[in-house]
């Protein structure tokens, strides 16, 4: 893939369109090829929820380098608006992450979410996931019910990067996952970069 940007950059720069081309590659989502038995994209794990994420902007100081810090789909619209200096509609949950592109190791957000549904025993389910520097936590809930918590999954990506080693249960884990939770209750708000 990096092969092939690298041909878009090329035929951009050689039209003489460099100078106000932004060019964004990512893809919809993960994908599991036999990782926690399952092949497919349809869970929420980090090998399903992150997906590439390539930006190029003229004139960028940080070209070609890679960044740690959090963003989600829902922040490009924002980053591309703020770059192409167009207004935001208020109601975006993005946020403009150009500030990234400018300094790569700048800390942004302190989360992102998703979610992905399942059907367990003939209960409707929904798995929020909220993915931190550090950890991965998934509260399965009801989905006619987001406050009946089914089950809750804690990965940390320190220790376990796969996420193969659910820790929710571990009685040292209570309070980690009580502040987790609370921070997923919170959402995407309190996220943002401050």
């Amino acid at each position: 893939m990096d092969a092939q940007v690298g041909k878009v950059l090329d035929e951009v720069e050689r039209l003489g369109l460099r100078d106000d081309t932004i060019v964004v590659v990512w893809g919809d989502h993960g994908w599991k090829l036999g990782e926690h038995d399952a092949w497919c994209k349809q869970t929420c794990v980090e090998n399903d929820t992150n997906a590439t994420l390539i930006v190029s902007v003229p004139g960028m100081k940080s070209a070609g380098k890679r960044t740690e810090a959090i963003v989600e789909f829902v922040d490009i619209y924002p980053t591309l608006a703020g770059l192409a200096g167009l207004s935001k509609p208020a109601h975006l949950e993005g946020a403009d992450f150009a500030p990234v592109l400018a300094s790569p190791e700048k800390p942004w957000k302190s989360a992102a979410f998703s979610q992905y549904p399942r059907v367990d025993g003939g209960k409707k389910l929904m798995g929020y996931t909220m993915r931190t520097d550090r950890y991965r936590l998934t509260q399965w809930v009801e989905r006619d019910d987001r406050d009946h918590v089914v089950a809750t999954e804690l990965y940390d990506h320190q220790t376990d990067p796969q996420e193969n080693q659910n820790i929710a249960g571990d009685v040292a884990n209570c309070k980690l996952v009580a502040e987790l939770s609370d921070k997923w209750k919170r959402g995407w708000r309190e996220a943002l970069p401050k």
